[in-house]
């Protein structure tokens, strides 16, 4: 479970998350929605534990991200928009050189490795240096990385950015699954009809403050997502 408490941040005067709360409960797949410069970027941020914030406490399995940090990171996985990574490096070192991190045993990251590579046909790519690859393959190449250590929490911003149809459909089957599995898959993102078919949960948020938070269901009612995000925007 992710529990959001009261949470603020604040750039100078300027206050980019306004005294957020709700909760991720095991088994969601969470939709986090707003325009640009919502908020949305910073409170990942903060969740997964780049960012300090002002006031409020972020838990994680009922541990505070401030108080125990390398606990509660240790059951995340974090995909940014951009992919982020050590381009010198051949993808698969990079992909081992984070499961070393987790300390994920030997047989569970070769498993998933070579599972997720086979997913995003990536299998005869992992020795090429990741400077080499499009931003597409540096994406499947960071979400293979994020899956490889079998997270519990898998937290993504804008996920689906630079990926071909053909990886959306897998990303989105790969979501499926885990959260059958119990775990939580929660992600920001602009792509409306998306979030509307695959989450079962939604969060909006605008000007640093949640506007709408609960069930896709109850959120959306008979209307569409876009519909209800385009008339909370003109508010």
């Amino acid at each position: 479970m992710i529990e959001i408490k009261n949470v603020t941040k604040k750039y100078g005067k300027k206050i980019a998350v306004d005294n957020v709360s709700f909760t991720v409960e095991d088994g969601d797949i969470f939709a986090f929605i707003g325009h640009n410069g919502a908020g949305k970027t910073t409170l990942i941020k903060s969740i997964v534990g780049i960012h300090d914030f002002d006031e409020g406490d972020i838990l994680i399995d009922g541990k505070s991200i401030k108080e125990n940090p390398v606990e509660c990171k240790k059951l995340m996985a974090y995909v940014p928009d951009n992919p982020e990574t050590y381009e010198h490096m051949k993808a698969i070192d990079y992909i081992n050189f984070i499961c070393d991190m987790y300390e994920t045993p030997l047989d569970v990251r070769e498993a998933n490795i070579k599972k997720y590579s086979k997913i995003f046909e990536m299998e005869d790519k992992l020795n090429d240096t990741i400077d080499s690859y499009s931003h597409g393959m540096k994406q499947k190449a960071v979400l293979i990385s994020a899956l490889a250590h079998d997270p519990k929490i898998l937290i993504m911003d804008e996920p689906f950015v630079g990926l071909d149809p053909k990886a959306v459909f897998d990303i989105k089957e790969i979501l499926n699954e885990m959260v059958k599995e119990g775990k939580i898959v929660f992600y920001s993102t602009h792509i409306l009809d998306v979030a509307e078919k695959l989450c079962s949960r939604v969060a909006i948020i605008k000007s640093g403050k949640l506007v709408k938070s609960g069930s896709m269901k109850e959120i959306k009612g008979d209307k569409s997502l876009e519909k209800v995000f385009m008339e909370l925007e003109e508010k």
